[in-house]
């Protein structure tokens, strides 16, 4: 009979984990749409449709702004150099898509639905590493042909002792070196192949490789998928999500964002000024134009300000006093009397004779 009861008990078990089984499954399997690009990143830029993408993002940023370069670092993971912004919004658009340039309207962001770690090509030059935006269109393998060249001024390098800083933006070339380093450069040539995504990728450099010119130890980041849009990096995991992405919606209808900008209505980028959008971003930065509003030397100032006008004031007062004049009047006949002294020098000569009349009243007695 309890053998009976133990049966039918497995039954029940087998049963249970037999439906809820699929249901997991089917959960993980679940796909999003571009629709949730369009939705996510409304808040941090503008849509606008492009000549020959479609629907592109253009980032509430500075002028200054470069993907893969502003506001983040890398970090090594098992999918390779994995970039990790400090933007909000950086789950997506450097994993997913592409980020291509415009003269007029700046850097602008094409999306897609494969993700990897970093969307770049690597290049290795002696005591340099560099990285540029792959545009869209180019594929893995065209990026490591000899043909695919991306404009000098994309690049960004930095010296490869200093690859690893996680405050590596402080640490890149001028620019205006890229010539020489990239004609002393080659291609990275480091792929990898994400089979449940079916997406092949670059790595980036060999992490022995940087192991041995920064004199320090690569410690693998592990990556964890999360249910949610965003990404963080704490204790030697990087959070991120990253589902699997459609094209195209459910249901036949197509994803489309809720506003789409007119591009003759974008202003162009040297115009534009991210405000608050940057607060948001960087957080650490909204301090720094706090403290000049907040001067504590500025009462100093002001109290410097009246302790420096009384002697002025006097200044003018003096002038203006009359008292003063009779003191140097007084001092004026403190000075002569050695003149008249040296000027009465032949009225010595009358003295002597009183000196003799005394002498003659004196002798007058005698007599």
């Amino acid at each position: 009979m309890r053998s009976l009861i133990r049966i039918f008990a497995l039954l029940i078990v087998w049963g249970a984990a037999a439906w809820i089984t699929p249901q997991e499954a089917s959960a993980q399997q679940v796909s999003v749409s571009f629709q949730l690009f369009y939705d996510e990143l409304s808040p941090y830029g503008m849509w606008v449709e492009y000549p020959n993408y479609g629907y592109v993002w253009i980032p509430n940023e500075d002028p200054g702004f470069s993907p893969y370069a502003t506001a983040g670092h890398w970090v090594f993971t098992d999918d390779g150099w994995t970039w990790v912004s400090d933007y909000p919004w950086g789950w997506a658009t450097f994993h997913y898509g592409r980020w291509d340039y415009d003269n007029r309207y700046g850097w602008l962001w094409v999306p897609d639905n494969e993700w990897g770690p970093a969307w770049v090509s690597w290049r290795r030059s002696p005591g340099y590493f560099g990285w540029a935006p792959l545009r869209p269109g180019i594929s893995v393998s065209m990026a490591f042909g000899r043909e695919y060249r991306e404009r000098n001024e994309r690049w960004i390098f930095v010296r490869d002792r200093d690859f690893s800083r996680p405050d590596i933006g402080r640490y890149y070339v001028n620019r205006t070196n890229n010539i020489t380093i990239i004609k002393n450069s080659t291609v990275i040539v480091n792929a990898r192949k994400d089979d449940r995504r079916n997406a092949t990728y670059i790595a980036g450099p060999d992490r022995d490789d940087v192991q041995r010119v920064t004199h320090t130890t690569v410690n693998p980041v592990a990556i964890r998928e999360t249910d949610k849009p965003g990404h963080r990096l704490s204790n030697g995991e990087l959070q991120i999500y990253r589902p699997l992405v459609q094209k195209r919606g459910g249901e036949g209808r197509s994803p489309a964002p809720s506003k789409v900008t007119r591009l003759n209505d974008v202003r162009p980028a040297s115009e534009r000024n991210a405000g608050n959008q940057r607060r948001d971003v960087t957080p650490p930065k909204t301090a720094q134009p706090q403290q000049p509003r907040a001067v504590p030397p500025s009462p100093r100032r002001e109290k410097q300000q009246p302790a420096v006008t009384p002697p002025r004031r006097d200044q003018p007062q003096q002038p203006r006093a009359v008292t003063p004049s009779p003191r140097r009047e007084k001092q004026q006949p403190t000075v002569t009397p050695p003149r008249k002294k040296v000027q009465s020098q032949p009225s010595q000569s009358k003295a002597k004779p009183q000196k003799k009349e005394k002498k003659d009243d004196r002798t007058k007695p005698g007599r």
